[in-house]
């Protein structure tokens, strides 16, 4: 039975949408008559949500804290011996907001019409990528549905907190970058022009850090408009450009060969590739298919091509971890975790111990970022300000000596 978004009136006036699942487009409109609605618009939903009007819920996907809940809902309630139908009904019954309940509804709809469910999620590519349905397809077809799905909740919240670890270890430089330039621009624009008025009717040459100070402030208050607009302008530039493959691999390459900034970028895409590689191992996603999907999640580009590269190597017949290592892109202790693996047959454990050992580099190194930044930062506004200071009081020490 298809399922069908809808967009209505109530009594009051108020616009109304949901999902509903029925046999036609008139049903639903009976449906919601019934309910006292008056329908605006029934659309089927179609694959990708394609039938979808703009601003419907799943057009925008689900956010990764909502997938991993869901996921280990799904794996609870198939636990439980629920089949998937009546699981998926259950979920979309609790779900919090109207995106994800309609998300469920259209699932619910495409597997009572005999779809698999790993047919079903491919369906909706903006809610769930393909390393989720690679993963669940694997788990329907080796009968351990619920358990793949538990491997797949962990996945998704251990992503998700590497996430928020790198974005809350690069919010304090960033916050004292934009108060620095607030302060200096601050004090360019309406303090120093000021106290600079003083030594206007002085006949006397002002010290060089003086006219110096006098120049930055005057090009603060007169063309401070263009200095924004030219910024702006090359941010746009360099988003323009960086869409382009090509300059975003250039640029990535220049990323992983900085000191600090490229261990943090080198360790937290190598950890996520291998949890990716664990994940699909053990649910028996085959290797070649696997470092596909593991080159998607990868965002460094060189690292991507790499993971491609040692695809390409392991169908010709090379050993996963020599494939790697040939690429010169991955840490020295990752890839011995992962030969040993081969040797022994444990390769998705050997994964999931070099994905943990990158996520400990990655804590350390974020740590030491974070260590150097901020003091960095710091010193570098406290010697924008002491030169302002300094550009100030030597026109008045000089003032002082001729008095004396």
């Amino acid at each position: 039975m298809p399922a069908f978004a809808y967009q209505a009136l109530d009594p009051s006036g108020n616009t109304r949408r949901g999902v509903l699942q029925a046999d036609t487009a008139r049903a639903v409109r009976g449906v919601l008559r019934e309910r006292g609605l008056n329908p605006l618009s029934v659309e089927e939903v179609r694959e990708g949500g394609a039938a979808a009007p703009a601003g419907w819920p799943w057009r925008r996907g689900l956010g990764t804290a909502q997938l991993a809940l869901l996921t280990r809902q799904l794996a609870t309630l198939l636990g439980a011996g629920l089949p998937i139908d009546e699981a998926l009904g259950a979920l979309a019954e609790q779900a919090d907001n109207e995106r994800q309940r309609a998300t469920v509804v259209a699932l619910r709809a495409r597997v009572s019409e005999g779809a698999s469910l790993a047919g079903a999620l491919r369906e909706f590519p903006d809610a769930f990528p393909d390393l989720y349905c690679a993963t669940v397809g694997a788990g329907e077809q080796s009968g351990h549905l619920a358990g793949v799905l538990d491997r797949l909740a962990d996945h998704a919240e251990a992503s998700d907190a590497l996430r928020q670890k790198v974005l809350a270890a690069l919010a304090y430089p960033l916050l004292l970058t934009l108060v620095a330039i607030a302060v200096v621009a601050g004090l360019l624009g309406w303090v120093v022009p000021q106290i600079i008025a003083v030594f206007d009717n002085l006949q006397q040459a002002l010290p060089w850090p003086t006219r110096v100070l006098v120049a930055l402030s005057a090009l603060v208050r007169h063309w401070g408009w263009l200095l924004l607009l030219l910024v702006a302008g090359l941010a746009l530039v360099a988003r323009l450009a960086l869409r382009r493959e090509a300059w975003r691999e250039r640029w990535h390459a220049i990323l992983l060969r900085l000191p600090l900034v490229g261990r943090v970028e080198r360790a937290a895409n190598t950890a996520r590739a291998m949890r990716t590689l664990a994940l699909l191992a053990a649910s028996a996603v085959p290797l070649l298919d696997a470092l596909g999907i593991a080159a998607q999640v990868v965002t460094s580009l060189p690292l991507r091509q790499a993971l491609r590269g040692a695809a390409l190597k392991v169908r010709e017949g090379s050993a996963f971890s020599r494939a790697l290592a040939d690429s010169g892109q991955f840490p020295p202790v990752a890839l011995r975790l992962i030969a040993s693996g081969e040797r022994s047959g444990e390769l998705p454990r050997m994964l999931e111990a070099a994905a943990q050992q990158q996520q400990r580099e990655l804590d350390r190194w974020l740590t030491a970022l974070t260590a150097v930044l901020g003091p960095l930062v710091i010193l570098l506004v406290g010697a924008l300000v002491l030169f302002i200071v300094l550009a100030i009081l030597l026109p008045i020490f000089d003032l002082n000596r001729m008095v004396k």
